[in-house]
C-alpha cells in the first residue's frame, strides 16, 4: 500500500473481534462501527465507478438496466452488510454476464431472476456448510482461462453496439456477422464508442505525461475512467445532437422474479452454474482484496453474504451479484477503513436510481457497451497468462478460454477441468530417467519424478540398456513408486541378477529425511556422513579447512557444497536454468556478513531477488551527492521486468552503518569518501529520528542504533516510493511493502505493522502452538 496514502484499514471481520467494545459498550458495538471520513469518501468513488459499471452490465446481458442497479444496490448493502470481507464490493458480475444473457433468452427474464433467488439460497447453504475453501481448489489456469473466455465473449458482443449494431446469440454468430457489420458501421455510435474507449484506455496513464502536466494527469487520474468515459461520450452525442439508442430506466415497467418452466434437470444445472461462478469469483476477489487491505477476512461468511445478495438481488428483479476485484481495489485505494463504504455505496445507487432517472437517460448505450468492452479485454491478462506460462499450464488456459467462447460457460469449464486431469496424466507418466556409463564401468540408472503404471514401458526400456552381467546402480529420488513400478523393478532385478549382474537399488532422500533451505540433508535417525549443522559459520564445520588462509576456507566451502548438498539441489537448479527466475519478493537489506537473507526467510533458489548495501538504504533521486542508481535499477528490473508481488526491506541490530550515520561520518569536513558519500542517503532516517521515532510493539528500543535502525526501515520505506515504477504498482494495489528488523542476539524478526508504526516480533510454529 502507497506511504502517502491513509493506512490499511483495520480487520473488521466480527469473527476475529479485532474490534471489541470497550468495558460498558453496548452488545454489538464492534459489530457496526460507525463510520469514518475516509468511508465517506470512498463509497463516493465506489459509487462513481459502480454506476456505469452496473449499467453496461445490464446492457451486455440484455437485462432491463434497471436490474443492473437493483443488483448493485443489493449487493453493496447486504453482501456489505453481512460479508466476511468487509472492503469487498459486490454487484453485478462480469463473468455471470455471459451466462445470464443465455438464460434470459432460454427461460425469460423473471425466471432468470427467480434462478438467481435459487442461487442465492444455496450459496447460504454452502456458507453454512463452510466450504468456502474448497471453492480456492479449482485449478489457476481454470479460473482465469474462465473469465477471459468470458471476456472475450463480451468484447466481441458490445464491438456491435459500438458499430452501431445489435449483438448475435453466439460468439461464433457475433465473429460470423462481424465482416458485414465493419462494412457499414453507424458513425455516431462509432464515434461515442471510440472515444469513451481512448479515454479508458488512456486515462491511468495521464501521470506518464513530462512535466507539469504529468503532475496535472496525476490528480485527474483519482477521477474514475469509466465515469469520465461514459460523461465524456455522453457529452459528445448531446453536442452533435447524435440519433442513438440511449439508456430507458422504465421503473414502471420493472418486472420481479416469477417461477421458471422448463425440465427440471435443466434449471438445476442453471442454479448450480450460477452459484459455482458467482461464488468462485466472490471468493477469489475476497482473496485478492484482503491482500491489498491486510485485513484477512472470514471466506465462509463471505459465501453467506453473497447468498444473502443474490437472493435479495434475485427477489426485486436485480441481476446475480458477485464480488468484484476491480471495485474492491477502488475502494481499498480510496482509503475505505470499514464496511460502511460499501454499505453507503450501496445507498447512493439507490438514490441515483430514484433522483437521476432523467439524467442517465441521455447515457447512449454506445458509451456503456465501449466501457463492457474495454472491462471484458481486460479481464484477458497478460500477467496471468505469463504467470501460467511458467506453471507449465498454458495448454489448459487455452483449453478452457476456447471451451468458454465456443461451448459456453459450464461446458468451457469443464473442459479446462479435463484438460487439467489429462495433463496430470501426462506429468505422471512422464518421470525422467537417466541412464549413464561410470568411468569404472558400471551403470547408474536415476529417478526424478513419480514412478506409476504409466511410467513402466518407459522404466523398462532404460533398465533394458545395461548388459547382462553388468554392475547396476538404481538411485531412486524418493517420490511416489506405485505397485505396478515397483514389481517392474523388481522383476528386471532378479532378472539382471539370474544373468550374472550386480544390482544396487538406493533412495537419495531416506524417509525421515529433511532437505533443509541451504540445501543439507538432516535425518532425525541417521545423519550421514556430512554431520555438519546448517547454517552455521565455517568454523563450527568439521568437513571444511580450519586454517588461517580465507581461500582455502572458501574452497573447502566450495567442495563442501559440491560433495553433500548439490546432488540435492542439481534437479531443482536444472529446472530454474531452464524456466528461468521468476522470485515474488525483492529483499533489500544490509550487506553484514552475518545476515543471511535465505536463512532468516528460509528461502530457496529462485525466491528471493536480493540487494544488498551498506545500511539497507533506498536513495532518493537527484538529490545532490547522494544519488546512486545502482539500487532504483535492480528495482525497476524487478517490479518491471520479474513483477514482484512486494518488496521488504530489512534492517538489523548493532548496524554498522548508522553509528556511522549517528558519528556524522557523512558530515566530515574535506573531500568526502564514497562511504561518507554513500550514507548521505541516511539523512531523512536521521531527521526522521528527531521527529517521531519507531518503537517495538512488546519491548524497549535497546540503544539509540537499534532505534535508528529501525527508523530508517521505515524511511526507507518512504523513499522506496519516490520510485516511479514502484509508486505505480503500489497503488494500482499489484505490490506490497514490507519493514522488518533482526535482531541478532535473539535471532528474533520483526515485522512493522504500518497502522501502529510499531515493529512486532514473528512467532514460531512452536510459540505459536505453546500459546494455543
Amino acid at each position: 500500500m502507497a506511504l502517502d496514502t491513509p493506512p490499511p484499514p483495520p480487520r473488521t471481520d466480527d469473527s476475529s473481534d479485532s474490534h471489541a467494545p470497550p468495558l460498558g459498550a453496548a452488545p454489538g458495538a464492534a459489530r457496526h462501527r460507525r463510520p469514518a471520513a475516509q468511508d465517506l469518501t470512498a463509497s463516493l468513488v465506489v459509487f462513481l465507478v459502480a454506476l456505469p459499471f452496473s449499467l453496461g452490465i445490464a446492457l451486455a446481458a440484455g437485462a432491463p438496466l434497471t436490474a443492473g442497479l437493483v443488483a448493485a444496490a443489493a449487493g453493496g448493502i447486504t453482501a456489505g452488510l453481512l460479508g466476511g470481507t468487509p472492503l469487498q464490493v459486490s454487484g453485478p458480475s462480469a463473468a455471470l454476464t455471459v451466462i445470464t444473457a443465455g438464460l434470459i433468452t432460454r427461460y425469460g427474464w423473471q425466471a432468470t431472476c427467480a434462478i438467481t433467488l435459487a442461487a442465492g439460497l444455496l450459496q447460504l447453504l454452502l456458507g453454512t456448510v463452510r466450504v468456502a475453501r474448497a471453492a480456492l481448489a479449482l485449478s489457476p489456469a481454470v479460473v482465469h482461462g474462465m473469465l477471459a473466455g468470458v471476456g472475450i465473449t463480451i468484447a466481441i458482443a458490445q464491438f456491435h453496439v459500438v458499430l452501431g449494431g445489435t449483438p448475435q446469440g453466439s460468439t461464433v454468430a457475433n465473429l460470423a456477422a462481424l465482416p458485414a457489420q465493419l462494412s457499414g458501421p453507424h458513425p455516431p455510435a462509432l464515434m461515442v464508442g471510440l472515444l469513451a474507449i481512448t479515454i479508458l484506455c488512456g486515462w491511468p496513464r495521464l501521470h506518464l505525461l513530462p512535466g507539469q502536466a504529468g503532475r496535472l494527469g496525476g490528480l485527474l487520474e483519482r477521477v474514475p475512467a469509466a465515469l469520465v468515459a461514459v460523461a465524456a461520450g455522453t457529452a459528445l452525442a448531446m453536442f452533435f445532437d447524435f440519433r442513438l439508442a440511449r439508456v430507458e430506466l422504465a421503473w414502471g415497467r420493472h418486472d420481479l422474479a416469477a417461477l421458471p418452466h422448463g425440465a427440471p434437470l435443466a434449471l438445476l444445472g442453471a442454479v448450480l452454474t450460477v452459484t459455482a461462478v458467482a461464488s468462485v469469483e466472490s471468493l477469489l476477489s475476497a482473496v485478492s482484496v484482503d491482500r491489498q487491505s491486510g485485513t484477512p477476512g472470514n471466506l465462509d461468511r463471505e459465501l453467506r453474504g453473497q447468498g444473502a445478495a443474490n437472493l435479495v438481488s434475485g427477489l426485486l428483479g436485480g441481476l446475480p451479484v458477485a464480488g468484484g476485484e476491480i471495485r474492491g481495489s477502488a475502494n481499498v485505494r480510496a482509503g475505505a477503513r470499514s464496511r460502511w463504504s460499501t454499505v453507503l455505496h450501496g445507498c447512493w445507487l439507490l438514490v441515483a436510481a430514484v433522483a437521476l432517472t432523467g439524467g442517465l437517460r441521455w447515457i447512449p448505450l454506445a458509451a456503456l457497451a465501449a466501457l463492457v468492452m474495454v472491462v471484458g479485454m481486460q479481464m484477458v491478462g497478460f500477467a496471468h497468462i505469463r504467470r501460467v506460462y511458467r506453471h507449465r499450464e498454458f495448454a489448459v488456459y487455452l483449453a478452457t478460454v476456447l471451451g468458454v467462447v465456443l461451448l459456453g460457460v459450464p461446458l468451457g469449464v469443464a473442459t479446462g477441468a479435463a484438460a487439467t486431469a489429462l495433463l496430470a496424466l501426462c506429468r505422471l507418466a512422464c518421470a525422467h530417467l537417466e541412464v549413464s556409463v561410470q568411468p569404472d564401468g558400471s551403470y547408474e540408472v536415476r529417478t526424478h519424478g513419480p514412478l506409476t503404471f504409466l511410467s513402466v514401458p518407459r522404466l523398462t526400456r532404460a533398465l533394458a540398456a545395461p548388459p547382462a552381467g553388468a554392475r547396476v546402480t538404481i538411485l531412486h529420488d524418493g517420490a511416489f513408486l506405485d505397485h505396478a513400478a515397483y514389481e517392474a523393478l523388481q522383476s528386471w532385478r532378479a532378472d539382471h541378477l539370474a544373468r550374472g549382474g550386480q544390482v544396487t537399488m538406493l533412495t537419495v532422500r531416506q524417509e525421515g529425511a529433511v532437505l533443509d533451505p541451504d540445501g543439507t540433508v538432516r535425518s532425525a535417525g541417521n545423519p550421514g556422513p556430512h554431520r555438519c549443522r546448517a547454517w552455521t559459520p565455517w568454523v563450527g564445520h568439521r568437513c571444511i579447512d580450519q586454517e588461517d588462509d580465507p581461500h582455502r576456507r572458501l574452497l573447502s566451502g566450495v567442495r563442501g557444497f559440491q560433495s553433500h548438498t548439490a546432488p540435492l539441489v542439481r534437479p531443482e537448479l536444472a529446472r530454474l536454468a531452464r524456466e528461468g527466475q521468476t522470485p515474488s519478493q525483492l529483499f533489500l537489506t544490509c550487506a553484514d556478513s552475518r545476515l543471511v537473507t535465505s536463512m532468516i526467510t528460509s528461502s530457496g533458489p529462485g525466491d528471493l531477488f536480493t540487494v544488498r548495501n551498506i545500511g539497507n538504504l533506498v536513495p532518493v533521486p537527484h538529490e545532490p551527492g547522494a544519488a546512486d542508481d545502482s539500487v532504483a535499477a535492480a528495482v525497476q528490473y524487478a517490479v518491471e521486468v520479474l513483477e514482484v508481488r512486494s518488496i521488504t526491506i530489512c534492517g538489523h541490530s548493532g548496524c554498522g552503518a548508522m553509528k556511522a550515520l549517528l558519528n556524522g561520518v557523512h558530515e566530515q569536513p574535506g573531500r568526502p569518501t564514497p562511504l561518507a558519500r554513500w550514507l548521505r542517503n541516511g539523512r531523512g532516517s536521521l531527521a526522521r529520528l528527531a521527529r517521531i521515532p519507531a518503537e517495538f510493539a512488546d519491548r524497549q528500543v535497546s540503544d539509540e542504533v537499534e532505534q535508528l535502525g529501525i527508523t530508517n526501515v521505515v524511511q526507507q520505506l518512504d523513499q522506496l516510493m519516490a520510485n516511479p515504477a514502484v509508486e505505480r504498482r503500489v497503488l494500482d494495489g499489484e505490490l506490497q511493502l514490507v519493514g522488518m528488523y533482526f535482531d541478532f542476539a535473539t535471532a528474533q524478526t520483526y515485522v512493522l505493522d504500518r497502522e501502529s508504526g510499531r515493529f512486532s516480533a514473528v512467532a514460531g510454529s512452536r510459540e505459536i502452538a505453546s500459546a494455543a
